[in-house]
């Protein structure tokens, strides 16, 4: 399906890798290619309660980068450069669809195409992707070093005792320049080696994402609303009964359960602004998911959308995820636009779908690389929460384990 897809200018792929999720309809779905419309629909979806406007009766697809908070918030401003290129929010009616629904055992293929059924045996028939095969190991430069890493969570950290906020998410980029890559093949190799349940692969016309993320920002089901914020990282472990210590000191940690929980407070505070007074709970505190690099902490909240609120609302309200700001949570976007040395861009933002019936499901956009094809430039983010207890030496070996899943795709 991906291989037959790079014709297109642009494609989503999303994919749950078989996890067994308790909320989510779809194995994996492709949409390809786009039908014009005389406006991007996502203004209607980010912007507007018009329905029309954001295209329901038909699918939707794209992104909302992270720094579409200053378009949703007047106090924000990111002034640090852009160094990839996505447009703040993207979204596309596709010309073909195809989804495998879970547990089901056929493919769907809905098209504007006219002969569907040449379309579902063209798309049967089209090769498997070519070997892969990388041109060269590629060396990232880090943006900030480790000594201004460390000064800069000691900074955070006086923020944090001088009372501004109490958690902060702060992320690096590493990146690699003149660099030339087949993002199909990345992404296969990414997905090869991290597959997790909310992966996806990204191209809009020169601009690609490859997406392992383990992360679901808000899941919407005719009125119930799903989020499922991570925090809490442990490595994993060669050694079965070590990876099950290193497990269980995760689920046991008093400083990972903190953070975890001012975190799942806020999501409660941002679903409340949608939900119906009193509907909002957390299904699951403290879960612990085991991935093939690392186990993580998630929690699941959800709640039920008013009737006067519709899901373009409830997205907005709950926009940007709090797993990737902090709390409180202008305050520490203000402050990450102060410390961080350049724009995220798509990193902490979403990608994901709208169904015609208006449901929709996306993704926290982490464990990602980005390409911009045509300044052939290469990149990723990676970082952790800082709180009071924060050690910032083990803060730095946290990024630095989420940053080597990324890399290590481009060693032999």
């Amino acid at each position: 399906m991906l291989n037959w897809a790079q014709q297109f200018s642009i494609f989503l792929f999303l994919d749950s890798n078989e996890y067994a999720l308790s909320h989510g309809r779809y194995e994996c779905l492709l949409a390809m290619g786009a039908i014009q419309t005389p406006e991007n629909p996502g203004d209607g979806f980010l912007f507007t309660n018009n329905q029309s406007a954001r295209g329901q009766g038909d699918w939707l697809f794209g992104h909302v980068n992270y720094d579409a908070k200053n378009l949703l918030e007047s106090r924000l401003n990111t002034t640090v450069p852009r160094y990839l290129g996505f447009p703040d929010y993207y979204f596309f009616c596709p010309e073909t669809v195809c989804y495998l629904e879970r547990g089901a055992d056929h493919l769907v293929v809905e098209t504007y195409r006219d002969a569907t059924d040449d379309l579902f045996l063209y798309l049967m028939q089209a090769t498997a992707a070519a070997p892969d095969v990388l041109p060269q190991p590629i060396d990232f430069t880090q943006r900030v070093s480790r000594d201004a890493y460390l000064q800069t969570i000691a900074r955070l950290k006086d923020h944090i005792r001088n009372g501004d906020c109490y958690e902060i998410n702060y992320c690096c980029e590493g990146y690699a320049e003149d660099v030339t890559i087949h993002p199909e093949h990345v992404f296969q190799r990414l997905n090869d080696r991290s597959p997790a349940p909310f992966a996806a692969h990204y191209k809009l016309q020169h601009l690609y994402m490859m997406c392992a993320s383990p992360e679901r920002f808000l899941w919407k089901n005719g009125s119930r609303l799903i989020s499922q914020p991570i925090k809490g990282t442990a490595r994993r472990m060669q050694d079965a009964t070590d990876d099950a210590t290193a497990r269980s000191a995760l689920r046991n940690s008093i400083k990972e359960q903190a953070e975890n929980i001012m975190i799942v407070d806020l999501v409660r505070n941002d679903l409340a602004r949608s939900c119906v007074p009193g509907s909002v709970s957390v299904e699951e505190l403290f879960g612990i998911y085991t991935f093939p690099q690392v186990h993580q902490m998630i929690s699941t909240v959800a709640g039920t959308l008013q009737d006067s609120f519709t899901g373009a609302d409830a997205f907005r309200l709950a926009f940007p995820m709090g797993s990737m700001t902090g709390a409180p949570k202008i305050k520490v976007m203000e402050l990450i636009d102060h410390y961080e040395s350049c724009a995220r861009e798509l990193f902490s933002g979403t990608v994901g779908y709208i169904s015609p019936e208006g449901d929709f499901d996306f993704n926290v956009v982490i464990r990602s690389l980005f390409y911009n094809e045509r300044s052939r430039y290469l990149s990723y983010r990676t970082g952790g929460a800082i709180t009071y207890d924060s050690d910032p030496s083990l803060e730095w070996e946290e990024m630095r384990l989420k940053a080597w899943a990324l890399e290590r795709v481009f060693q032999p």
